[in-house]
């Protein structure tokens, strides 16, 4: 005769789990991000307000049955509540770790740029921190291009910009947003240097097999820390010295 099993499922662990996969914290997520109370949850779910203000802070543990409720809502599977939590991107570039580099391709920089995110993986954007030195009447600043927008906020100076056929002379405190894909470019418009913020926002393309070229040496799948307006493929930068190398050889403002 075969023996039944007396397993059960011990309500201390059971809590343990629940409580190491934050799912509290994952409900309130949900609802916050819907704008949604905690009365107009309970209305949807049947559970009062007060008992979802508890399971949220972790004082009260759900049943599955209730925690499926919840989940409907939302149009969540229940494994949503179990699955592992995805890493959240927290990167922190101190100023004495970055790193100054001249404008590259020309034999007589504009400008010198500090990357201040070659420490984070696939990034949507890449800001930097650059110095636009001033110039002599005769020196020519070439316009160029790039996918993508481009955002500018002064900080000290003055930076004069052209986009296309407009020209604007930004001072400290002025910003502006622009397509990166109409030739542009900059010129330091007083005695001294003009400081900027530069963000650079890659322009989402449809997925197409392409061949990407990157540094002798480096890993497949990385990018280098560019100046602004300059955009390669793909990135992945585990150090300092390896991201703030520049490999593009056309790199003008």
């Amino acid at each position: 005769m075969k023996q039944q099993s007396n397993e059960q499922v011990d309500p201390v662990s059971a809590e343990t789990f629940i409580a190491e996969k934050h799912i509290g914290e994952r409900i309130k997520r949900l609802r916050l991000k819907k704008s949604m109370g905690l009365v107009e949850l309970g209305k949807h779910t049947g559970l009062s307000a007060s008992f979802l203000s508890q399971l949220e802070t972790g004082r009260v543990v759900p049943t599955l049955r209730n925690l499926a409720r919840i989940a409907m809502v939302f149009s969540k599977d229940l494994s949503y509540f179990f699955e592992s939590e995805p890493h959240t991107v927290f990167r922190v570039h101190k100023k004495n770790d970055r790193v100054r580099l001249p404008q590259t391709g020309v034999d007589d920089p504009t400008y010198y740029f500090e990357s201040l995110g070659y420490m984070v993986p696939d990034r949507h954007l890449d800001p930097y921190y650059a110095e636009f030195i001033p110039l002599k009447k005769n020196i020519e600043v070439r316009p160029h291009v790039h996918p993508g927008y481009e955002f500018l906020y002064m900080l000290d100076g003055e930076l004069e910009i052209r986009h296309a056929d407009k020209t604007t002379v930004l001072g400290a405190g002025d910003s502006v947003y622009f397509d990166a894909s109409t030739p542009h470019s900059y010129r330091c418009a007083g005695k001294t240097a003009a400081i900027a913020l530069i963000v650079t926002m890659h322009q989402q393309h449809i997925q197409q097999p392409t061949m990407h070229l990157r540094p002798i040496g480096a890993p497949a799948g990385t990018r280098p820390a560019q100046g602004p307006g300059i955009k390669t493929e793909t990135e992945t930068y585990p150090t300092a010295a390896r991201a703030a190398t520049p490999v593009h050889g056309n790199g003008r403002h």
